[in-house]
């Protein structure tokens, strides 16, 4: 073993380092490394040949496109590291494993990051991947963990480069946590500073982009006072700088070497909390969700601001059978009041699933949208509202059965969307209201190893002074052959007719087959041809047939291999680990 690991690790590390890449190493757990095959070499070769013709022209798709790819992957105790090369149309790519180092080693309760690394927390403070350093200990409910690291890269991007990326200062952070308790009652710290490094970007980018330093502190808690009732609450405070560059405030309580507040730093707050009620047949919860304008932690990537939502969801069990469920969400933005207008959006649904007889379910749900204007600096002009509606109501039945001989399956779907301007000097010009309704029958023929499926749906849709329908039908079977199953064919033939009132009518066929075959497990052929015919078929023309062709054909070979597999061989009593081929 020790032998392996000086000569033969270093020396595929070399060839990576050659190649111009690094290994990417995840994340693994001491004793998981242990458990892991020493070495495992595998890869995938092949070609992808189509050839493509339409008497409307090749605008769309190259005529004939041929491609060569060639796939290998080292593995070294768990850790991978990818390389693929490519040809197609004459283009030469290859890929090859980039420098992200990351291992998290882990010993009783303590766990170690190295590298690109990360480590919960709260939402409201951290929410991406560092690279550096850190270090989690968990206890007996007891929980510690503290890191530092850089949080992204500079980007000195080329002024004189008119695609020039936007340049980004060197972002540095550091964290800790700690908390204690367990699932249904616990209490967590988290504390955040990032900053920005104001020399990482060339001083001619200066006046574009300012550097940003932020302190974060948040709050993580859950109590459950019975078995059915529970309460959680999450909340952050941040002291943020937009630039610190610009003066410091002269304050005497100000927060020393950690944070300089300065005349462009705001302090946001942002939480959540939420109670939840769980019986035996009936559970609830409310929740209330608040974010200050501007509120802004640098260890997360996104986070959306000036708004507050209150949530309630419900689910029952009828019968031991019947599953109803029913959600509501009211959000609102202009928390301050300092834009021009209030937005409001109100979300909700209902659903119900009930098993009726065997085989036999039914599924239906409702969902609605609720969007509207309220005063903000100016108030709300009534022939200027926003004021929308959205429903939409499904119904799916469905019924399966199966016989020593035969699978039968049926599905029925039905549903109706509508969109709506309430303004009341709406003249419905942005009012759309859609249609669905479709049928599926799949038949399975055990003793032959076939299955047939046809389909049929239509969708009609209507607006202002427009009409639009589409009616679709499909017709499939496959079946595999020989004693292994190792080919499969396919065909299909699908018809379809589309309608705009008084403007246009369209019809399209095609006919698609498709086989594959697999040899020794290692060796994939696999053929396909589509063949379409569509055009305009609007009966008002003199000409009015399907005078369109599109043909496509398709021939494919895969092999995957396993070049080398150094097996870790089991421990005998007396014996140390040993490997083997």
């Amino acid at each position: 073993m020790s032998r392996f690991r000086t000569h033969i690790l270093p020396l595929i590390a070399a060839v990576a380092l050659m190649l111009g890449g690094t290994a990417d190493v995840c994340a693994q757990n001491i004793s998981d490394i242990a458990k892991s095959d020493p070495l495992i070499i595998t890869g995938a070769v092949g070609t992808q040949n189509t050839y493509h013709y339409s008497s409307v022209g090749d605008g769309y798709a190259s005529p004939l496109s041929n491609s060569v790819y060639a796939n290998l992957n080292i593995s070294l105790y768990g850790f991978n590291m990818p390389f693929s090369l490519s040809y197609t149309n004459s283009n030469l790519s290859f890929n090859y494993p980039h420098l992200s180092f990351n291992v998290s080693p882990s010993y009783k309760g303590w766990t170690g990051h190295f590298g690109r690394s990360s480590m919960e927390f709260s939402p409201y403070v951290l929410g991406m991947s560092w690279n550096g350093i850190g270090l989690e200990y968990n206890h007996k409910g007891f929980r510690t963990g503290a890191f530092y690291g850089n949080l992204r890269k500079a980007i000195n991007p080329d002024p004189t480069d008119p695609f020039a990326r936007t340049p980004q200062y060197q972002r540095v952070g550091w964290g800790f946590k700690v908390g204690y308790g367990n699932s249904r009652n616990y209490l967590d710290l988290y504390l955040l500073r990032a900053y920005d490094r104001p020399n990482s970007v060339d001083e001619q980018w200066w006046e574009k982009v300012n550097p940003q330093e932020n302190i974060v502190v948040g709050l993580k808690g859950a109590v459950t006072p019975t078995n059915w009732l529970s309460f959680t609450a999450n909340a952050a405070g941040s002291v943020f700088s937009t630039n610190t560059r610009v003066k410091d405030i002269p304050l005497q309580n100000n927060f020393g070497k950690v944070f300089d507040a300065k005349y462009s730093s705001l302090m946001r707050f942002a939480g959540d909390a939420s109670m939840n009620l769980s019986f035996k047949n009936f559970t609830t919860s409310v929740n209330y969700r608040m974010v200050q304008p501007d509120y802004t932690s640098l260890g997360t990537y996104y986070m959306s601001n000036n708004y507050q939502s209150l949530g309630v969801t419900m689910g029952t069990n009828l019968f031991h059978k019947i599953s109803l469920s029913a959600t509501f969400n009211g959000q609102s933005d202009n928390l301050t009041k300092q834009q021009l207008y209030t937005t409001r959006g109100f979300v909700y649904s209902a659903s119900l699933n009930a098993p009726i007889a065997k085989g036999l379910n039914l599924a239906m749900s409702y969902n609605g949208y609720l969007q509207s204007q309220g005063d903000g600096t100016l108030a709300v002009n009534d022939s200027t509202e926003v004021r929308r509606i959205m429903s939409s109501y499904s119904l799916t039945p469905s019924y399966n059965f199966d016989t020593d001989l035969f699978g039968h399956n049926i599905v029925l779907s039905g549903n109706y969307t509508q969109n709506k301007d309430l303004n009341r000097y709406a003249t419905g010009e942005s009012d759309v209201s859609t249609t669905a309704l479709g049928v599926t029958y799949s038949l399975e023929v055990k003793p032959w190893g076939m299955s047939f499926t046809g389909s049929a749906s239509h969708q009609g849709s209507k607006g202002y002074k427009t009409k639009y329908s589409s009616d679709v039908a499909t017709f499939g079977t496959s079946r595999s052959f020989l004693s292994k199953n190792n080919l499969n064919v396919n065909a299909s033939v699908s018809l379809c007719y589309n309608e705009v009132e008084r403007q246009s009518k369209s019809m399209s066929v095609g006919f698609d087959l498709g086989a594959s075959y697999t040899l020794k497990e290692d060796h994939v052929f696999s053929a396909s041809a589509c063949f379409n015919k569509y055009g305009d078929v609007n009966m008002s023309k003199i000409e009015s047939h399907l005078d369109c062709t599109d043909i496509t054909i398709s021939l494919n070979y895969a092999y995957t291999f396993s070049l080398l597999h150094l097996k870790k061989k089991a421990k005998k009593k007396g014996d140390s680990a040993s490997l083997g081929l």
